[in-house]
């Protein structure tokens, strides 16, 4: 589950997970505080006076505001039952946050005490401006002010990586809150300037892989992408063709940066010449990848299938390719970033729930390993494992028994004790599947090369012996010439308006609204039109 706070976790089974999700992330907390704020009550006396003076700083709310954002980051790792309230530090943050000057203390903070080596680090820089009001003009034009940012203050990278990565970080989290002309207006000259300088390869490589990310919500406004591409023809050499080469990097944080540089280039800032990635990709080897057609909206899948990353503030997941239903299966993932990803098996039924933070092993047709937190995730409630926290560099297999009925994972060879949980509601219809939180990856093997730790005593079959995909199925294309090629196919009148391909014979109930398929309409919780819960989806001859 991705850290969503405040979602209930004593519920019966019979309860629509539509109705939990109504219900989460202390809604009614949150709230009253800002209906406080609004009539001037001092909620928090302990805060200081917020004033902020460009040459003594934020005086003594500064070490207030640093203390709460540790603790925020803190607990974190442990926040993870539906029925916890907002941490007090994090209910503070969104007092201070909701006066300017406040919000500026508090971004201040995050950019000069979160650390380079936790992993969570920048996912909860999102998770706290998420949680803060949106950002006035008056503040983005402070903002700016603040950091001081130009081409020569990206050489200062090399000497204060943590505060530029979290600069990058804060600063690609705004622009994608703010995509339009608010966004425009936070891309200065200057800022651009420190962005792409940051690009260099002999620079820290955390600050680069953030100023690559920053650079490509920036994009998500036209205008913004239309400047970038302007100001990166104008470099004698794209500093991006040179980054991409690192995607098969031994190194994990130059592997990140090779990843996101060649997805840039393929779907944001083409370079004329320049092939597409899937066109340099050998695919001959492969039968089994992730499934370009089955992914939650964000979601980032390289050229050959393989790999997936996501660097959205939802929690996006995929399944595989290959459906299994009976026999003994084994997989395995490399771990490439140490944060929260949620890893295992889901049949069809289980359903992708980016933006409220459901993934694999979040509802009952799934099961999830998270080597982060180091729980078990099965029908959004967790369990604690022994092993220690993943890190870059581990390989996670699991083993799916279908004679057995049982699941086990394993961290580098060691095996956990047997899960069988999802059985009570599946015995057959698996995929791999995998849920991802902000700025995580990692790279799977379904057999197409030899595992590095097999399950030793044990016979199993690998989908890549037994898969069969055309060659036009293996084909992972940019996401511009996916729909562009959509648009000048020809669709059937009674297709599906989801995904164009199956046959529209499902009207919603109670709405009444129809044009979809069977397969679509089961992914649905909400009618898709009038947002209304759906209630029971009617097959139509």
């Amino acid at each position: 589950m991705g850290i969503c706070i405040c979602k209930e976790q004593s519920i019966s089974h019979s309860e629509s997970r539509n109705e939990r999700r109504h219900r989460h992330r202390g809604q009614s907390s949150i709230s009253s505080i800002s209906e406080a704020v609004d009539r001037g009550d001092n909620l928090f006396p302990e805060v200081p006076e917020i004033n902020w003076d460009p040459l003594a700083g934020f005086g003594e709310l500064s070490p207030v505001v640093d203390k709460l954002v540790l603790e925020t980051l803190a607990v974190m790792r442990i926040l993870v039952d539906n029925d916890q309230e907002p941490p007090p530090s994090m209910m503070k943050l969104r007092y201070i946050a909701d006066k300017e000057i406040g919000w500026l203390a508090v971004v201040h903070s995050m950019v000069n005490v979160i650390p380079m080596d936790d992993p969570l680090g920048p996912a909860v820089i999102i998770l706290l401006l998420d949680d803060c009001p949106l950002p006035t003009k008056e503040s983005i034009i402070s903002l700016s002010e603040m950091f001081n940012l130009s081409e020569e203050a990206a050489s200062e990278g090399k000497n204060e990586p943590r505060r530029h990565r979290n600069i990058c970080v804060v600063l690609g989290c705004i622009a994608e809150k703010l995509a339009g002309p608010s966004s425009v207006s936070l891309l200065t000259k200057e800022i651009l300037e420190y962005l792409i300088k940051n690009l260099v390869s002999d620079f820290n490589t955390f600050v680069t892989l953030f100023s690559l990310i920053a650079l490509e919500k920036f994009a998500q406004t036209s205008e913004n992408k239309l400047t970038i591409n302007k100001y990166l023809s104008s470099l004698p050499q794209n500093p991006l063709l040179l980054l991409e080469k690192w995607v098969d990097s031994e190194d994990y944080v130059k592997k990140q940066v090779g990843f996101c540089a060649e997805w840039c280039l393929d779907n944001l800032f083409l370079k004329e010449g320049r092939p597409y990635a899937y066109e340099n990709t050998n695919r001959i080897n492969i039968n089994a990848l992730l499934n370009s057609n089955d992914v939650s909206e964000y979601l980032k899948i390289s050229a050959d299938g393989l790999m997936a990353r996501c660097d959205a503030s939802s929690f996006e997941s995929v399944r595989c390719t290959f459906q299994v239903d009976s026999g003994v299966w084994f997989y395995e993932v490399t771990i490439v970033t140490s944060g929260v990803m949620q890893i295992g098996w889901a049949t069809k039924d289980s359903k992708f729930l980016n933006h409220e933070g459901y993934g694999i092993g979040d509802d009952e047709f799934s099961i999830a390993y998270d080597g982060c937190r180091q729980l078990i995730w099965y029908s959004a409630f967790s369990t604690a494992h022994t092993h220690r926290c993943w890190k870059p560099g581990d390989i996670l297999g699991t083993l799916l028994d279908l004679e057995s009925f049982q699941i086990i994972f394993y961290l580098n060879g060691n095996p956990l004790s047997p899960c069988m949980d999802v059985f009570q509601s599946a015995r057959s219809g698996f995929f791999a599947a995998a849920s991802f939180m902000s700025f995580q990856q990692c790279e799977f093997n379904f057999g197409h090369k030899p595992f590095r730790y097999p399950p030793l005593g044990v016979s199993f079959q690998v989908f890549n012996n037994y898969a069969k995909l055309a060659d036009e199925d293996k084909v992972i294309l940019p996401k511009h010439i996916r729909l562009e090629r959509l648009r000048q196919s020809s669709v059937k009148e009674d297709s599906c308006t989801l995904c164009f391909d199956g046959k529209a014979t499902v009207r919603l109930e109670p709405c009444d609204h129809r044009g979809f398929c069977l397969h679509c309409a089961l992914q649905l919780e909400v009618c898709p039109m009038c947002r209304s819960p759906i209630q029971e989806r009617a097959e139509m001859s």
